[in-house]
């Protein structure tokens, strides 16, 4: 059996062809909570213990003695883990989507938490050992997936198409790339997959729309993600969408790692850290240090989360509350960093984003944080506060404009972040009086990567 597989940054879905009805259609499975979305997080009591859980969870047998191999040392520390801490074999070790926001919502400063995984897979001069890490975190959640998506068909999934974004980092794109193409590959074959193959995002959105049209058009696709917004111009219609070589009909595309979670910290930081200290003053007259504050929000950058939660930063927010003009500020950050809240203060800001798709102004509780404390944002704060990653997401669309030598006939907005109405504000201010259609915009890729599975293994 085969299924198309949207390992996004902000969720995950898995799509097969329903073959019961009359005309084959997409179903995307129900592998979350309470639905066919499962979010792209994960929590685990140890983080030695991730690698246990994939070692156990590999089916095939050759694969996973070459794992265990390859892994030794993690395993070994792993039941040294078990015994330090008194972890049953039999208790639950691992938690996916949204059990694992709730494990870590509950105790933040206990466990390891991940979210968004995939915004890390592409990034550049990464150790041997963090690539293990981060093919362990990606073999781990997609075990996770594929073992729902089988349970709920009761059928074993063999192949996939998995989608990817144009570039998962903007430096270094060709080596990040591959960097990340092999970890989601090597992770796939861990997971189960006996073939994997990957189509770009944007053009996987744009196959799902395709199924729709009834004339031919030449078509904007753009997709904006949690981790990164892609654009292709594609010539689609009745005329193409049977092919199964489609070359001449992708006319351009181009990505950049920009996109919902950049939306959240930027928001994050510019209107909620003035709560913790940013912009306030030292007795010295000078202003607090920004870059303490942007690396605590910083969630999807490796190097600043490893920079915040460092020795030396606990030292210099020690020295700094002697001398900030405003000390009850700090010590919240002071508090956030030693509680590891701050996931969930991006967190928070996500709702917040969420939230102004159908307000002009919400209030977002902070309460873990302090009681009574929340911060009001308005949509005016919020375009404000995301001018400088919505205009790299306008520059991306208009390059491939430049690119294929033509206008569209029509754009296709997809992912969930295109739901924000700043976005769809932002493309007709910037192309005009081009029809704007709205997609599924958390299960196009999905059920477009499903598409397109059916023409490589049918």
């Amino acid at each position: 059996m085969y299924a198309g597989f949207d390992y996004g940054t902000s969720n995950c879905a898995i799509g097969v062809l329903n073959a019961a009805e009359s005309e084959q259609t997409v179903q995307l499975l129900p592998i979350g909570r309470a639905g066919a979305y499962i979010p792209s997080t994960l929590y685990a009591l140890e983080r030695e213990l991730i690698s246990e859980f994939v070692a156990h969870n590999i089916s095939d047998t050759k694969v996973q003695e070459g794992y265990l191999r390859l892994r030794k040392n993690a395993l070994a520390q792993a039941r040294s883990v078990r015994r330090e801490h008194d972890i049953l074999d039999t208790e639950q070790s691992l938690f996916f989507g949204q059990d694992a926001y709730d494990q870590y919502l509950t105790m933040p400063e206990e466990g390891y938490f991940v979210k968004s995984p995939k915004s890390f897979l592409g990034a550049s001069g990464l150790r041997p050992e963090f690539v293990q890490f981060f093919e362990d975190l990606v073999t781990a959640m997609m075990q996770n997936v594929k073992r729902r998506a089988e349970l709920s068909v009761n059928k074993v999934i063999d192949h996939t198409v998995i989608g990817r974004p144009v570039n998962f980092q903007g430096i270094n794109a060709e080596e990040s790339n591959r960097q990340a193409i092999e970890i989601l590959t090597t992770s796939a074959r861990r997971a189960g997959f006996k073939s994997v193959e990957f189509l770009f995002e944007p053009l996987a959105a744009g196959l799902d729309f395709e199924t729709k049209l009834h004339q031919d058009k030449t078509v904007l696709v753009v997709d904006v993600g949690g981790g990164t917004s892609d654009c292709a111009m594609v010539k689609m219609g009745p005329s193409h969408r049977h092919k199964v070589e489609r070359a001449n009909d992708f006319l351009a595309h181009t990505g950049e790692r920009v996109g919902g979670n950049d939306l959240d910290i930027q928001l994050a930081g510019k209107i909620m850290m003035p709560l913790f200290g940013l912009h306030s003053l030292l007795k010295n007259g000078q202003p607090m240090p920004s870059y303490l504050f942007w690396d605590a929000v910083s969630t999807n950058d490796v190097g600043a989360q490893a920079k915040f939660n460092s020795l030396q930063t606990g030292l210099s927010l020690d020295r700094l509350l002697l001398d900030t003009t405003e000390p009850q500020l700090l010590r919240r950050l002071i508090q956030l960093r030693h509680d590891k809240q701050h996931y969930h203060v991006v967190r928070s800001a996500e709702e917040g984003k969420i939230a102004l798709s159908n307000s002009n102004k919400v209030t977002v509780p902070l309460s873990y944080i302090e009681e009574g404390l929340s911060c009001v944002v308005d949509e005016g704060q919020f375009v404000e506060a995301i001018e400088r990653p919505l205009s790299r997401v306008m520059a991306l669309m208009k390059e491939a404009i430049r690119q294929a030598g033509c206008q569209p006939d029509l754009i296709y907005v997809t992912g969930g972040t295109a739901k924000s109405p700043a976005i769809r504000q932002a493309i007709t201010k910037e192309l005009g009086a081009i029809d704007v259609v709205d997609g599924d915009h958390f299960g196009s890729v999905a059920a477009g990567l499903t598409v397109w599975a059916q023409r490589l293994y049918r």
